[in-house]
């Protein structure tokens, strides 16, 4: 299985729409979670992203996703529920610590909405070519190719970076460095100071795709420049709808 943002062929319906109608549907499931009080809406909204990775062929690298975003969700709610001093008393500890039960639907709320708000982008961009997303935001929404550019580019190497991250704790490792240690502080300990190595490759990275774009015309580069266009059919209309919808449904749910 590939990285979580690493782009997955397919000729699924979702991948064949296009690319700003993928991004608004990911950005409106994000608005969604965020206007709605209800956390059996988010849980549907949970659902929903699941649906559409297995519609997209890219369900097992969903389902790793989700695991992490619940175990990182997890740590928060047990940080955040202590926090929240309004409501009834649910049931309490020593040192005046105690939980309410604001308290516990806050944090759920919250843990509920990270997950329903991460999950649609990273598959949208997932399933979505960063040369068909940098055309789209350039010939369609008139951004400035620059910006377009250095946001696709952030993208596509994210994935790159968590390799060479890999890479060097391999390499670590196989010195003897034990990475599998329970202990968090520790582990933080041992992987902070491998920053150093990354960054420095990154930077090299970076310098050799700068020279790179400016030998194939970089500032030369204009919103009429691309060639291929990227109409919008009849099931990009209808997601459209069905986004707005969503969003409403967010809005106005009742539990």
């Amino acid at each position: 299985m590939g990285g979580f943002l690493d782009y997955s062929p397919g000729n699924s319906f979702l991948h064949r729409l296009n690319p700003i109608v993928k991004i608004f549907l990911s950005l409106m499931i994000c608005v969604s979670c965020f206007i709605t009080d209800s956390p059996f809406f988010c849980i549907a909204i949970i659902f929903l992203n699941i649906v559409m990775a297995a519609s997209a062929g890219i369900l097992p690298r969903a389902l790793a996703m989700l695991r992490t975003l619940i175990k990182f969700c997890t740590f928060l709610f047990l940080i955040q529920v202590f926090f929240i001093r309004d409501g009834t008393v649910l049931f309490s500890l020593p040192f005046d610590i105690y939980v309410t039960d604001k308290g516990v639907m806050f944090s759920l709320m919250m843990a509920f909405r990270l997950v329903g708000a991460t999950l649609p982008l990273a598959l949208m961009l997932s399933i979505t070519k960063m040369n068909d997303l940098s055309n789209v935001l350039v010939g369609t929404l008139g951004m400035p190719y620059k910006y377009a550019f250095s946001l696709t580019t952030a993208i596509r190497f994210i994935p790159v970076f968590t390799a060479e991250m890999a890479g060097i704790m391999e390499a670590q490792t196989a010195r003897g460095v034990a990475f599998d240690t329970k202990n968090i502080f520790r582990k933080i300990g041992l992987i902070f100071p491998l920053c150093v190595p990354l960054l420095i490759t990154s930077v090299r990275k970076i310098e050799g795709a700068a020279i790179s774009a400016e030998l194939r015309g970089f500032n030369c580069r204009k919103r009429d420049s691309g060639y291929k266009s990227y109409p919008f059919r009849a099931a990009d209309i209808g997601i459209i709808l069905f986004a707005f919808a969503l969003a409403a449904a967010g809005a106005f749910s009742p539990f």
